[in-house]
């Protein structure tokens, strides 16, 4: 095809193709020709944000619920530095997304005009690819570049500069073909290599990541693991590559997890990794494979391999086109009683933790939750401590409910939230945060009221900084700087914004408020108010005092 037309309606003509059906921004002039062609077009929703960090990490968590690009746009370097966190948050968890950046007119570049940066070189290290379109004539080839790039291989972001003269200039723009994403298989030899090491192992262990997700591989997973009887845990915020109430679901890999659930990887002498970069937090400081297992390593990207680990053998594939081609092998299970011991070290992890005596029990919050939210209802969560009694006891049962930073994004659970409603309407969407986490986005309720989503969001509130609390409790105890956040009534600030919101302080208070919250299907906040003492989930600040102190 084609037609003679300006940079800004190609843009949104390459978007039509790639079936964008919502973007997320905060208007800028820089960008106006951009958004007036979005609204000519007309079959394509634009959500104006409150800020654009809300509006990257909404279009972050829409490409994480799609798999298909969300799409950011903001203007020049004072948008471009707001959005940032949810290009590297994006970047970090290998989710598809395009950004698009006004620019200074091209007559001006190289005098420091107006909010002018080097784009390409600000966001070159956090981006797969970076690019300034100079041409109008170009504006098809690169932003179906900029498409492509960003759903293939290892997903991720992708930044487009738009000088604000280029959008205007018309020209005859020539559009190729949406190229299907490729998938590559394992080799035969591969195959046979990956069977030899598995029929020598007495403790294997599948250890899958996001790729899984990516890959639509869940129920290919959960065919080779009941095939093969092999134990699944989940790397760090992926518990729903696997049905957590499984006989074979051991648990999952993360901060603040179990020792016994760990101490499966660290006596697996086979580990079957499939989709996961082995991050310095699912590999708990890159120091859990104390008995050097036979590694094999699966994944879409090339660069992984061998990045954090050197596998006995890498293999480069699509998750679940390398799970399907593992249901051929020919494998005689010897680790019935090895599958069952790890399910049970799983199931009795979390016994011992101490029921709060205060009026708020953050356990019985998660087993409420459970109680009332449908079983596919999806689950976003901001970066804090309160995400480890949802690691610990919420059960995810079906695949596509949990997004969650692994780059531990502050401020990412309510935006991500509405992204995630945005692309799956018919789902109940809950997003979690704690009270300093939930300040940095908490104008985004408006954004929700704006456009009527219904997003329910619970802010755990202990009037602190509870993560860094914790860890300046350990290394130095009792001098507290800095972590103390005074007294906010978000209950109060959610009315004000425009969302049917309460505050609660018993846990009976909160079932209710809750499916008051999912009956309603309007915009929500429920404010937990939780004892501050409990600072994570298997401590206290009293007990991380006591345990700092020196020997006399």
């Amino acid at each position: 095809m084609t037609k003679v037309m300006n940079g800004a309606q190609a843009i949104v003509e390459c978007m039509k193709r790639e079936g964008v059906e919502h973007v997320f921004c905060v208007p800028g002039e820089s960008y106006l020709p951009l958004m007036d062609s979005i609204y000519e077009a007309g079959d394509i929703q634009l959500i104006s944000t409150r800020h654009e960090g809300g509006a990257s990490f909404m279009a972050e968590a829409y490409g994480k619920a799609t798999r298909r690009p969300g799409v950011a746009m903001a203007t020049r370097a004072v948008g471009g530095a707001n959005l940032a966190i949810g290009i590297h948050t994006a970047y970090q968890d290998s989710t598809p997304m395009v950004v698009f950046l006004g620019q200074v007119h091209s007559k001006f570049r190289g005098r420091e005009g107006f909010q002018e940066v080097e784009l390409e070189r600000f966001f070159g290290h956090i981006a797969k690819w970076t690019v300034e379109i100079k041409d109008a004539e170009r504006m098809p080839e690169l932003v179906q570049r900029a498409f492509r790039i960003a759903k293939s291989g290892r997903p991720g972001p992708v930044v487009v500069a738009l000088p604000e003269d280029v959008l205007v200039a018309e020209a005859e723009m020539s559009f190729g073909p949406v190229a299907p994403v490729p998938k590559p298989r394992p080799g035969a030899s591969e195959v046979a290599a990956i069977e030899q090491l598995l029929a020598n192992a007495k403790r294997p262990l599948i250890l899958g990541g996001g790729g899984v997700i990516a890959a639509d591989g869940e129920q290919a997973l959960l065919k080779l693991a009941e095939a093969f009887h092999i134990p699944v845990m989940s790397a760090f915020r992926r518990h729903d590559i696997f049905p957590n109430n499984h006989r074979l679901y051991v648990g999952h890999s993360g901060l603040g997890t179990f020792t016994p659930i760990l101490d499966t990887l660290r006596q697996a002498d086979v580990v079957l990794a499939v989709g996961t970069r082995l991050s310095e937090v699912t590999t708990q400081d890159y120091g859990i494979f104390t008995q050097n297992p036979k590694l094999i390593h699966i994944d879409i990207d090339a660069a992984t391999l061998g990045k954090s680990y050197s596998p006995d053998l890498g293999v480069v594939a699509d998750a679940r086109e390398a799970l399907e081609a593992l249901l051929d092998m020919n494998v005689t299970c010897t680790w019935e009683g090895w599958a069952k011991e790890r399910r049970k070290a799983y199931e009795l992890a979390g016994e011992g933790v101490a029921k709060e005596e205060y009026a708020v029990d953050n356990r019985e919050i998660i087993h409420m939750m459970q109680e009332v939210l449908p079983e596919d209802a999806v689950i976003t969560n901001d970066a804090g401590n309160f995400a480890g009694w949802l690691h610990s006891f919420y059960s995810f049962n079906r695949p596509k409910t949990y997004i969650g930073p692994t780059s531990g994004a502050m401020g990412y659970g309510l935006p991500a939230a509405i992204g995630a409603k945005i692309a799956s309407p018919d789902k109940t969407v809950v997003s979690l945060a704690g009270d300093g986490g939930f300040m940095m986005t908490v104008q985004e309720l408006e954004t929700a009221a704006r456009y009527n989503i219904p997003v329910i969001a619970l802010v755990f509130n202990n009037s602190m900084y509870g993560t860094i609390r914790m860890h300046q409790e350990m290394h130095y105890p009792e001098r507290v700087i800095g972590t103390d956040l005074g007294s906010v009534n978000f209950a109060e600030l959610g009315t004000a914004l425009g969302v049917q919101s309460v505050r609660v302080e018993t846990n009976e208070d909160f079932g209710e408020a809750l499916a008051r919250a999912v009956a309603s299907n309007a915009p929500a906040l429920i404010e937990i108010m939780t004892n501050p003492e409990r600072i994570s989930v298997q401590a206290t600040i009293s007990s991380i005092r006591e345990k700092a102190k020196p020997c006399v």
